[in-house]
């Protein structure tokens, strides 16, 4: 129930700084125009959002005979979990890497990599779709979509309603004045920012709750953390390109940062800390990097 109220007072938090960013350089006009794309993109991403993340990646549904791994262990895991079978797809990359998508669990999918399944034993890729299957159960797939296209049309409206308030696009002569000067420039640069902190608070902590319940399903927490280290070493190797607005889908984050400002703008909270919380130490051969 926690985590339940925390992911509506982060999605409504979403919602409010895009009408506020609407009546900034709009006035009641623009409160309304906010309010109705907030509610458009919730809608929109509610209904269409799995669809397209498979589109975006080129993923293509798996047979039980293409995939006989992948099948076997998801069939054990759903019925652990009391889940539905979802449905699998395999994305043509080198680079390995998961997610599952969907909006709710009877209409969830499963995705993994061509380079996930060469690269990862029997209980490694156990541990990491029972991850997956985590986020079905723990219906944060949806929660952390609609917060990943809020954000960006919040930093897309911040930016037009900048520049259209800067040459009087919103009410003339006064509206620009009002709008223009430093105050939209703020807008222009923080309402984005805010908007990516506040979908990345969603994401973040989503990753242990899938870790966990990972973990506890396949009863092997060892196996999780070897292939989530793994993970991040190949997929450092062969990178995957992705697009920012879909990362946090992902297993492994594919745009990885470095140092303390990358982390706080990971869609995963770093991968060393997710090992730790799994098995004690922060590595699972016991060397860390410096």
């Amino acid at each position: 129930m926690g985590n339940a109220f925390k992911t509506t007072f982060l999605l409504t938090l979403l919602t409010l700084l895009l009408v506020l960013i609407g009546g900034h350089f709009a006035g009641r006009e623009g409160l309304v125009f906010g309010f109705a794309i907030a509610v458009a993109m919730n809608f929109f991403t509610y209904f269409y959002s799995d669809k397209l993340a498979l589109r975006m990646y080129k993923a293509q549904p798996a047979t039980r005979e293409q995939l006989p791994r992948v099948y076997q262990v998801v069939e054990q895991m759903t019925q652990r979990l009391g889940l539905p079978m979802p449905k699998i797809y395999v994305i043509p990359s080198p680079s390995p890497n998961a997610f599952a998508t969907g909006r709710n669990p009877k209409h969830a999918s499963v995705a993994v990599t061509e380079g996930i399944l060469q690269l990862l034993n029997d209980e490694e890729l156990a541990g990491v779709l029972a991850h997956e299957l985590g986020h079905v159960q723990n219906r944060d797939i949806l929660t952390s979509s609609i917060a990943a296209t809020l954000a960006g049309a919040i930093t897309l409206i911040a930016r037009m309603g900048y520049w259209a308030a800067l040459f009087g696009g919103f009410g003339g002569r006064n509206s620009r004045e009002r709008n223009g000067g430093l105050g939209g420039l703020f807008m222009l640069i923080l309402a984005p920012i805010a908007a990516t902190l506040i979908q990345l608070a969603v994401s973040r902590s989503r990753e242990y709750e899938a870790d966990a319940t990972g973990a506890k399903t396949t009863g092997n927490p060892y196996a999780l953390a070897s292939a989530l280290e793994k993970l991040e070493a190949y997929s450092k190797r062969l990178p995957m390109t992705a697009s920012p607005a879909s990362a946090h889908l992902f297993i492994i984050a594919p745009l990885l940062g470095r140092g303390s400002f990358g982390n706080l703008f990971s869609t995963h909270p770093p991968t060393a800390r997710r090992i730790e919380r799994l098995i004690g130490r922060a590595s699972v051969s016991g060397v860390t990097e410096g």
